[in-house]
């Protein structure tokens, strides 16, 4: 005889069959319905631009099969949440039974208009994420849903949370045996959403109004990620038609990153967000070159800002000469004193060196006109911008006000000492010079080779002439490793719209980042961005996160260490191989590794790692290596990473390689290798197996032993 529980999962599987019929005709609607506007208006334009429209509609409904639809359920008193007897699903046909709010990754309703799963985002799904027995928010009781293979639900979790009833969730709101099996769950490839295990902390960051700028300081696995992420997404649902017009975009700190977060927007039903690297949102094509920690330091430093200044506005000339404009058979002049006084006043106003230069053609413009008016020739209203055009006026605009290229600005400043020197005149020691110019002295733009450092100057030139476009918000993951110069480059692409800036000073590698939240914020102009702290880690055991914040004195000592929700039985082991059996005993670890669940990754030294990579294929384990391919989080489950690229990344098991090679392999100091250390530690989200042949730094130590 069917038992009670299966009977209600057999229940509950039919609501979800039944709601994905609803999304699919929900998608056919949209798909069926002409849009255009027909042969008789003859508008092509319009209707494609219906046409397409229609099209991100659809898009936008897309079903992912392997996608649960609805991951929860909330019970409210009857009447709470639909009016009328068939106002949407109910538990039961009592008179009193509740109201019954599935909630899922998009709204979904029936032919008739009612709600057969309500969006993550709606205000009332809210409680889903926050109600508890100390303030049930109104709700009744909330239900979680397991699911297996190809998102088959298999199992619920029912919280009452009405004051003082049995059988209650847990007192915080945190939820019980399957939202810890849905966190821990194995995962293989890129990053997936958690928009069913969003706890309460982070719900409030999500939901944080569009008008409010976040920074968020957080330690490893608390989801801050995820948090950026789930914000857009919710931004996007509550403000669409704003950042539709002014666009959304993500910084992330290089294209694996990316690869590894790619699919958790799309799978929220959001497919309209750029996700680029800083170099990709600048437009200037990747760096190709890696600076040394001393250039990378003063490149970066907010002096250069006034050192870019300083050399662009030296093409500015003072007029010496008249400008005489012939028109039939007269000429007019505007005297050099004249000319003079056009441009200083344009050249005394904080002006884009291209507005300025434009400005001043109008001027002299405006004045040949003023004297042909005197002399008493009719002019009309095109009269100033043909002369504005035209050859004696473009003519001595190019020698006062000459046109500027910013790669080509910042290639000058970088290869010539003596012009370099004047710029940069009690801004930056003869040292400081000497170590931003460019190795071997390239002659022109198409030979240069440019870091990352220079994009962010070719930048700082390039909006000094003409100040960019600015998009509605923007996220900054791994915002700890920007340089002053790079928060700029930010601060102008967002400088109409907010921001949510994420990252973790204790993970800070780079030569010349900035040194606190405070600092990062006045260079992104956003120095009354509201500040928020998650050390809750939900992924990382608390057995590899201790062993990882031994680390934390050398490398942030303001920081408090992060606290794990959960510990993991055999999270944590400690490998000594035998002198030159380092590649060996990785392989082993491997190897023991992908007899279990979830992802492998081995992070090593980056030079390192191409000896390891060929240890496991010599040993027969198939292995991707990040860097060398873009897929390679989806290409195999065990994945080779430099450390210098771990950062953001997640695996269900590392194989840290070589702890102190790695901590010597950062450039800028013990701190930053440390740091880098502290990052290949804490990818781990169910075991990290450390492998070295060389005694561990000093800082890892047990402090008990």
């Amino acid at each position: 005889m069917e038992t009670a529980l299966s009977s209600e999962i057999r229940t509950e599987r039919a609501r979800l069959d039944a709601a994905r019929d609803a999304l699919r005709r929900m998608r056919e609607d949209v798909l069926t319905t002409e849009t255009s506007l027909g042969d008789a208006v003859v508008d092509k334009y319009t209707n494609a631009v219906l046409r397409r429209s229609r099209e991100r509609r659809a898009e936008l409904l897309a079903d992912l099969p392997d996608v649960p639809l609805f991951f929860g359920r909330l019970a409210f008193p009857r009447g709470r949440l639909f009016d009328g007897e068939d106002g949407g699903p109910r538990d039961g046909d009592r008179p009193d039974s509740p109201d019954l709010g599935y909630i899922g990754r998009r709204n979904v309703h029936d032919g008739t208009g009612t709600p057969v799963v309500l969006d993550w985002r709606a205000p009332v799904a809210a409680a889903f994420y926050r109600a508890s027995p100390r303030d049930p928010m109104g709700v009744l009781a909330r239900r979680r849903y397991g699911f297996g293979a190809g998102g088959e639900l298999t199992a619920f979790e029912d919280e009452d949370l009405t004051a003082g009833g049995p059988g209650g969730g847990a007192e915080d709101g945190r939820g019980g045996g399957l939202l810890a099996a849905e966190i821990e769950r194995p995962r293989t490839g890129p990053m997936r959403d958690i928009v069913a295990t969003i706890q309460p902390e982070q719900d409030d960051l999500v939901r944080a109004p569009l008008e409010t700028t976040l920074c968020v300081q957080g330690a490893p696995g608390t989801g801050k990620t995820a948090v950026a992420l789930h914000r857009i997404a919710y931004l996007l649902y509550t403000e669409r038609d704003r950042l539709n017009r002014s666009g959304v975009a993500i910084v992330g700190p290089n294209r694996s990153f990316l690869s590894y977060i790619r699919n958790v927007l799309p799978a929220l039903g959001e497919v309209r967000v750029e996700q680029t690297t800083l170099a990709g949102l600048l437009g200037l094509g990747e760096a190709r070159r890696t600076d040394t920690a001393e250039a990378a330091r003063v490149k970066g430093d907010a002096r250069m800002a006034e050192v870019i200044r300083r050399d662009l506005r030296s093409l500015l000339r003072e007029p010496e000469q008249e400008v005489a404009v012939a028109v039939g058979a007269r000429r007019y002049r505007v005297p050099a004193e004249d000319v003079a006084a056009l441009f200083g006043g344009l050249a005394a106003q904080d002006l884009p060196y291209a507005a300025g230069r434009d400005l001043l053609a109008q001027r002299i413009a405006g004045a040949v006109q003023s004297a042909m008016e005197r002399a008493g020739r009719p002019c009309d209203a095109r009269t100033r911008a043909r002369l504005a055009r035209s050859r004696e006026v473009a003519s001595a605009v190019a020698a006062i006000w000459p046109e500027a290229d910013p790669v080509k600005l910042v290639l000058g400043l970088l290869t010539d000492p003596d012009r370099l020197a004047r710029a940069a005149e009690g801004l930056l020691t003869p040292e400081e010079q000497e170590a931003v110019l460019l190795p071997g002295r390239p002659r022109g733009p198409e030979s240069a080779r440019w870091s990352e450092a220079d994009l962010a100057l070719i930048d700082e030139a390039a909006c000094l002439i003409e100040r960019p476009g600015s998009v509605g918000h923007l996220a900054v993951d791994e915002a700890q490793d920007l340089s002053p110069m790079q928060c700029r480059a930010l601060a102008r692409r967002a400088g109409t719209g907010s921001a949510t800036v994420l990252g973790d000073l204790a993970q800070a590698t780079r030569p010349g980042a900035v040194r606190d939240w405070d600092e990062l914020l006045d260079h992104l102009g956003r120095p009354g961005a509201e500040r928020a702290v998650l050390d809750r880690g939900y992924r990382v055991p608390a057995q590899v996160i201790g062993f990882a914040a031994r680390l934390l004195p050398h490398i942030a000592p303001g920081l408090g260490a992060p606290v794990s929700a959960r510990r993991a039985p055999g999270a944590l082991r400690l490998t000594r191989a035998a002198p030159g059996g380092l590649a060996a005993a990785a392989a082993a670890a491997c190897a023991d590794a992908l007899r279990t669940e979830g992802s492998v990754g081995l992070i090593a030294a980056d030079a390192d790692l191409p000896d390891l990579h060929r240890a496991l294929l010599g040993a027969g384990l198939a292995a991707a290596l990040l860097g060398t391919d873009e897929n390679a989080l989806e290409a195999e489950r065990l994945v080779c990473v430099p450390a210098s690229l771990a950062k953001g990344l997640e695996f269900d098991t590392v194989v840290a390689a070589e702890p102190a090679a790695i901590a010597a392999s950062a450039p800028g100091g013990p701190a930053r290798g440390l740091r880098l250390l502290y990052v290949a530690l804490t990818r781990a989200v169910t075991r990290l197996h450390v492998v070295h042949a060389d005694p561990l730094p000093d800082a890892l130590a047990d402090p008990g032993a």
